[in-house]
């Protein structure tokens, strides 16, 4: 069925951005564009069968999304679904010892304890989450089947738990002998300033990760153990579909690291995709999620968030509120990591 999508934006608002956009050869896809008060309305028609000429690719946040979009690839080089490929990767990372703020090894709450959030979604808009989950390693993993197995968006604490013992998961002791050791050292001063571990780039924090398969369908995941020492019982925006993920097959996907308290206020990457939808870019839309949270946050020069946006034809945006962000990228030829240049901090 041809797929039909209109915008009105402003003259001004990022029109030549969409202009970057790659779906197959040009007789692949019809635009006309027409000025009416100032307003321009686009017209974009992808006939049956186009396929975005940038896929596949797989991006992530961080350092850490290089293993995972290394595990990720396997799948789409293959020619598989980008929901297999985000889940795939991103366990990657849950299942690493060494990285302190995802899944196993993941730095413990204040009272000692890891509890862990996440959530994905795939083409059709189906979503699973869990939140509070305790003593699971692989978290995206229940999340799939709260989405494929319950009629259920979001499952919680020990109900979640229960939940993924029953489907066959196995419970373990996430806290991992250096994780227990940096908590010992905390509780000497309590010293509870959460959003100053933000700002330190060796917390790297949550891994989102976004595909498209060369199907031109998208899937998101995200998973993390949170804020270092927070309070027992705090969730992030990490398992929240619209704050920490949004994935919509016709337009695009985006995802968030950092804060997630600042996410949650300002629903950071639903806004995102619907700013792709207006006809914003992947990258201008993501720095419109940004300065929404400086415009409503005076506190916005003490926390980092990045986002992380890639649209249905393979284009890849990101911005963040202070440096030390990067993004990693697998596609046909390489898998980077890039220092994302684009962020507020440098431009006030």
């Amino acid at each position: 069925m041809t797929t039909r999508r209109k915008f009105l934006i402003g003259a001004g608002a990022g029109i030549a951005a969409l202009g970057s956009s790659r779906f197959g050869n040009a007789q692949d896809r019809v635009r006309s564009t027409t000025a009416i008060a100032g307003l321009q309305l686009i017209d974009e028609i992808v006939p049956p069968g186009a396929q975005p000429a940038g896929a596949p690719i797989v991006v992530s946040t961080w350092n850490h999304g290089q293993a995972a979009n290394e595990a990720a690839w396997s799948i789409l080089a293959q020619g598989g679904r980008a929901l297999d490929a985000v889940e795939t990767g991103v366990r990657v990372t849950e299942g690493d010892p060494k990285i302190t703020s995802v899944g196993y090894g993941g730095w413990p709450d204040r009272d000692g304890h890891v509890t862990l959030d996440s959530c994905l979604m795939d083409e059709h808009g189906n979503a699973g989450a869990v939140a509070f989950l305790q003593d699971i390693k692989h978290p995206v993993s229940v999340a799939r089947a709260v989405m494929e197995k319950t009629p259920h968006v979001m499952l919680a604490g020990a109900g979640a738990k229960q939940f993924a013992i029953e489907q066959g998961f196995p419970a373990e002791d996430l806290l991992t002998d250096g994780a227990r050791r940096e908590w010992e050292k905390w509780r000497k001063e309590k010293k509870y300033i959460p959003w100053s571990e933000q700002s330190n780039p060796a917390n790297h924090d949550t891994i989102s990760q976004l595909a498209l398969d060369r199907h031109g369908n998208l899937s998101g995941a995200c998973t993390t153990s949170g804020l270092a020492f927070k309070m027992h019982g705090r969730v992030g925006d990490s398992p929240i579909i619209g704050a920490a993920l949004f994935v919509d097959n016709d337009i695009g996907a985006a995802c968030a690291t950092g804060v997630g308290e600042e996410v949650m206020k300002t629903v950071g990457s639903f806004l995102i995709v619907e700013l792709m939808r207006q006809g914003l870019s992947p990258n201008d839309a993501c720095r419109e999620g940004v300065e929404r949270i400086v415009s409503k946050n005076p506190q916005w020069r003490k926390m980092q968030v990045g986002y992380l946006a890639l649209d249905r034809a393979g284009n890849v945006g990101s911005y963040a509120l202070q440096p030390h962000f990067q993004v990693a990228v697998r596609d046909k030829k390489t898998n980077e990591l890039r220092d994302v240049a684009d962020r507020v901090a440098e431009k006030r």
